[in-house]
């Protein structure tokens, strides 16, 4: 079985929606890969930025070397305004296919930095999301050893 880790830095967003005319927003992002069951990771809140935040917070995932493969596995970065005596107000989010990640990286020696559009739906909004991500090599893992050490490879 052959796995690969993934490693994505969320940088920053810029010149996001502002949802209040009042108070300076506090964003925060989410990040997930949908098609597998690896768990949601949360970036700390830029309690600054406003509408123009910076986390550089990296987040690491193993994957199944055929998901990283499959279109159908995406990336998905979802942006929120921190409010204290409400719910979070949804900003927007990110998404990308895995697979065409990894074509771009490997096209540039493994490493790459993209700024994506944030969407609402099916629609461009307003403002972009800027990451760094490399994926690791191919590792093949034996079954067995698998089965002994569950924590640091469950999604193999």
């Amino acid at each position: 079985m052959e796995c690969r880790t993934f490693e994505i830095t969320l940088i920053s967003a810029n010149n996001l929606e502002r949802l209040t005319r009042l108070l300076r927003m506090k964003v925060y992002a989410t990040v997930s890969i949908c098609g597998t069951t690896e768990v949601q990771r949360r970036t700390p809140t830029d309690w600054h930025g406003g509408s123009n935040p910076a986390w550089n917070f990296t987040a690491r995932y193993n994957l199944n070397e055929q998901k990283v493969q499959h279109f159908g596995t995406m990336l998905v970065v979802k942006l929120f305004s921190w409010r204290r005596l409400a719910c979070d107000r949804y900003i927007g989010e990110v998404h990308t296919s895995l697979k065409e990640l990894f074509d771009i990286a490997a096209a540039s020696g493994g490493i790459a930095v993209l700024t994506l559009p944030v969407q609402i739906g099916s629609a461009n909004s307003q403002g972009a999301v800027r990451f760094s991500y490399r994926f690791g090599e191919r590792v093949s893992i034996d079954k067995m050893l698998l089965a002994e050490s569950l924590a640091g490879w469950s999604q193999c």
